[in-house]
Formats: structure tokens, sequence, C-alpha cells
């Protein structure tokens, strides 16, 4: 049997169906036996301890400070006041069972929040259900089923992955993964990107399948297969041979200088999201960091991070890229991304609200903290400073003022720094694209980050699954506007990057050369196959699909038209 399913992470695995359902317990509204509360108080006070443990125990294992973070949020919300308080209340003056009164309190914020207008409000029910389930499980004594502890290759089918569940994860030992919901954001789509995990969304998978059945996951076309004959087993066995062949090849590319046929040298840099160990191996195979995101650090904590500790980490990032540059970002909170330990104003459309320099400008003293300790640590590097969310030159000319105000602060101190270090600004608003030939003469460099350059410029939240059909990534609006913003800054001779999802995109990296960028950033999983796409690319080729594509009227047709185009140097 047949089923179509949407690719979220591309590839092609065969194996047997583990299904996975993750422990959910709801209990029977149910008044305590003997009237005496004590006990239910103990029981849970010894549930939240070991639901501590755990979620610390998982904290410790991640290398990843990011993902920490979500952990770290979880213990936030395990020792939360106000329902630690709903909980004692239910036990105490309402006489309820301990379970009964976890569920309760829990369940009163998840329909609280699940009817909330605001997306990100909405996803925050995932960690509530998360926290909850874990919590009834200790309550109830029932050990974790933990998928780190997967006894042999297999395809996981199910619901959706809690981020719990993505943090344990034995990722060698994951062939595949189906679940019914989830997009390109998810905790599942992250973990399987990043690590070449097939990754197929198909509604009702796990009524499609019984535990051990044998199934093919091809990410490539969006077919879900279950108990194939023989013969398509046989393809699909080939098939999943060719696609892992060409992955290795194209794993060779990952420390080739990317250069095109004819001598064109493009820098292929690296996104850090929060700097683990892992993401700083990618430091060897590209030519510096062209976005390093910061606001990392003030995820999954009470107060904002302090100068020292943020000094030492970017002089950390700089000592391991040794000359090579290193692109920080400001704080670019709000959106998509929201921290406990900011307040911030509760908008109907944060995306267009108060974010990132918006925010930073609004409280001086957490912005000078940021500076001081960029500009600190720069003393041990090659550091560039970049600013987000700009939306005109006076942002700019603010935003500079700051960092002046900042380096003479540190010159009366006697404290080093890089005078000469450079100043640049994210190009993600259209305002500020069109006024690029005045924009760079302000600035050292710019990166244009095109997840939000295409969400602004076509008006559409890239965060809500109902209008994804008018994200259109290929827009030939899109592609006009970068090569106008390119235009001004070859002319000038200033360093112009592209650090959006396009940058991590063959089809769109071709173009983007075309157009005269000669600086990509993406994550390390991306860097072998844009450095091969480069080295198979003439720059004449390049700059005859960028004429092509902005004379184009659709997406569909730019998409099309470039698969076409670069068909041999994809395969």
């Amino acid at each position: 049997m047949q089923f179509k399913g949407t690719s979220i992470s591309q590839g092609v695995a065969i194996g047997q169906a583990f299904l996975y359902q993750p422990y959910i317990y709801e209990p029977t509204k149910k008044k305590l036996a003997s009237g005496d509360y004590n006990e239910a108080l103990q029981r849970y006070e010894t549930a939240r301890r070991l639901a501590r443990a755990e979620l610390e125990g998982i904290c410790q294992k991640l290398d990843d400070q990011e993902e920490a973070a979500i952990f770290r949020a979880h213990i936030d919300i395990l020792y939360d006041d106000t329902l630690d308080e709903e909980i004692r209340d239910w036990i105490t003056n309402d006489g309820y069972e301990g379970d009964w009164a976890i569920y309760s309190a829990f369940e009163k914020y998840i329909q609280i929040l699940g009817k909330g207008k605001d997306q990100l409000i909405r996803e925050r029910v995932a960690d509530l259900q998360d926290v909850k389930n874990r919590l009834l499980r200790c309550y109830a004594g029932v050990p974790d089923r933990d998928l780190g502890k997967l006894e042999e290759p297999v395809i996981i089918v199910t619901h959706d992955l809690l981020p719990s569940d993505t943090a344990t994860l034995d990722r060698s030992k994951v062939l595949g993964l189906v679940t019914e919901v989830g997009g390109a954001t998810s905790h599942s789509a992250i973990i399987a990107r990043s690590y070449g995990i097939p990754l197929l969304c198909v509604p009702g998978a796990t009524e499609l399948v019984d535990h051990g059945d044998l199934v093919i996951v091809d990410a490539l076309e969006g077919k879900f297969i279950v108990s194939p004959e023989e013969d398509a087993t046989n393809i699909y066995t080939k098939k999943r041979k060719d696609w892992l062949a060409r992955r290795e090849e194209t794993a060779r590319y990952r420390s080739a200088i990317p250069v095109c046929t004819d001598g064109t040298r493009v820098k292929v840099e690296l996104n850090l999201g929060s700097a683990t160990p892992e993401e700083l191996d990618g430091a060897d195979c590209t030519d510096g960091a062209g976005l390093f995101r910061t606001e990392f650090l003030y995820m999954g904590r009470s107060q904002p991070p302090a100068e020292d500790e943020q000094y030492e980490l970017y002089k950390k990032v700089l000592l391991r890229f040794g000359e090579r540059p290193v692109t920080l970002r400001t704080l670019d909170i709000g959106g998509d991304k929201t921290v406990e330990c900011l307040k911030l104003p509760k908008e109907e459309n944060p995306f267009l609200g108060k974010r990132a320099l918006r925010l930073c400008f609004e409280d001086p003293k957490m912005f000078k903290t940021q500076l001081r300790a960029a500009l600190r640590a720069s003393a041990h590097g090659n550091l560039r400073i970049m600013f987000p969310m700009v939306t005109s030159l006076d942002d700019i000319r603010r935003a500079k003022a700051f960092v002046q105000e900042t380096q003479e602060e540190l010159s009366a101190a006697q404290l080093a720094f890089d005078a000469e270090l450079k100043i640049g600004v994210m190009i993600e608003i259209p305002a500020i694209a069109m006024m690029a030939d005045h924009v760079v003469q302000e600035v050292d460099f710019a990166s244009i980050g095109t997840n939000d350059l295409t969400q602004y410029s076509l008006a559409v939240d890239r965060m809500n699954p109902s209008v994804a059909e008018y994200y259109q990534s290929y827009h030939p609006a899109l592609f006009r506007t970068i090569g106008l913003v390119a235009r001004e800054f070859r002319r000038a001779d200033k360093p112009l990057c592209v650090c959006g999802e396009l940058a991590a995109d063959p089809l769109a990296a071709a173009v983007l050369i075309g157009l005269g960028v000669r600086e990509l950033s993406m994550g390390i999983s991306a860097v072998a196959s844009i450095k091969k796409l480069i080295c198979a690319l003439s720059l004449e080729d390049a700059e005859k699909l960028a004429r092509r594509v902005q004379e184009l009227a659709t997406a569909k047709e730019v998409e099309d038209y470039l698969k076409t185009a670069l068909k041999k140097i994809m395969e």
C-alpha cells in the first residue's frame, strides 16, 4: 500500500516500523480516599524531584545549548509558582488525588494557550504537554520509554516527537521518521535534517501500520509504502543505495575550496546557532562564521547573561576561527523567538512589533552589555558586528552611536578592543533593501536574511502553516530585490553575504552567485552540497541563470527552470 506524504528531510529508508506512542496518562477525577492530603502532597513533591532529575540528566547529555535551553525551560515550568499553587490548591482545598490535581492545573493553561491567536504562544502547548506527561508518569511510578535505547535500526512512526523525544533519540538506530504532523521548523525536522535522516509527514500514519511492519520512506518523492511487494523492495533498495552514494560523493566536497570553473572564488561560511563543539568543528572547512546568533545565551534563564559570560563565549568562538571573520549578530529576540528573562510586550503580530534592534533600543543597558562583551572579545580575533531588523538609515546611525559610545567607555577603562572593527546590518526588510545605495555608504558590509526578506516582501507569516503556500522562496521579486542590493554593494566594493535558507539551497545559490553575491553562509549540513555546486558552475552560466530568473513571472516557473537548467550539476 502506498500513501502520499510531505518530504521534510530528504532521503530514502527501508526498515521495520517502530510505532511510538509517548506516555500519556489521563487520570480520573477522584477525591482523596482518606481525606488526608499530606500523603498526596508528599507524592507530588517526590514526582517533581524525579522529573527534575530526568530533565537535568537530559541537559547534561546535550552538547547543543539551544536544545539544552528547551529543557531548562521545562524545569522552569515544573517549578512555576502559579502551577504549583494551583496543584496544591486542588489537593488541599478541593481534596482531589494528586494525579488529578496535576492534570487539571496543566490542562487549564494548555487550553488557554491552545486558543491563543499568536502562533508562538500556541507552540508553548507542546512544552506544557511534555512537562505534564513527565510529571504524571513520575507520579505513577512508570519508567520512561526511552528512544535512546532502541535495539535495532528502525523507522519511527509516530504522531509527533516531543522535545524530550528528539533529545534522547539514538540517531544511529533511526533509519527514517514518519510523523502525522509537523513542518519544516518542528523539533523532528531540525533533528532529521541535522543528521541526514529521511522524514515524511503523513497524516494518519499511525493508523496505517502495525509495529514491526516493513515500510519504505521515500522522502525524495513524498511516498510512504507499507508492506511493499518484493519488486518494490528491490527497486527502493537500489534507490537508497544510489542516494547514499550521492550523499557520500557530495560529502567529499566539505573541505574543498569553493571556486567556480572560471576561477571565481565564492566564500562559504558557517551559521552558528549555539557554538557547540559539533558546530565549531565546521570552522576548519569554511571561510568564517557568516552568522553567529547570540540569542541562545538568553534562553532558559531568569536573568539575562552577564557581560563576562558573553565575553568568554565570544572569545572562545573567535579563537577557534583564528584570522577568519566571525559575524556576530546582536540580540535578535522577538517574532519567532521569545525568552523568559526578557519581558516582551504582548503583541498581535510580533513579527511586525518590538523585536531585535528595536528591543535593544528600548533597553540600552542590555544592549550596551552585549556590545561591551563583543568589543572586548574583538581583541582576540576577526570580529564583525551586525545589527538585525534595520528599517531605516536612522536605525543604522543610532546603532553605530551605541558602538562608538561603548568604545569610548572601554578606552577610558583601558580595556583592549579592535578599533578597526567592521560594522554591518541585516537586510531583511524591503524598505532598507530599496535604500541599498544609501545603506552601503553607512556600513562596512551587509548580510541578506532571506527568511525574513521573503516573509516581509510577500506579506506572509513564515511560521503559519495555513499560509505556507504563499511563502515562495523562488518568487522572482525576491531575486530582483537581492539583485538590486548586490549591484550597489559590488559597485562600492563592499562585502555582501546571504545567510538565509536560500544560501543553503543549491538551486537558489547558483542564482545568488549570478546576481553578484560572493559570500554564502549556512548550517554545516549544507556546506558540502553548496561547495559541490560552486565547483561545477561557471560565473557566465550563473549570470545567465540570474538574468532569466528575473524575467520569469512566478515562483513555479523559476523553480522548474532552475531544476532543468541545473539538472546535470545536481545529479
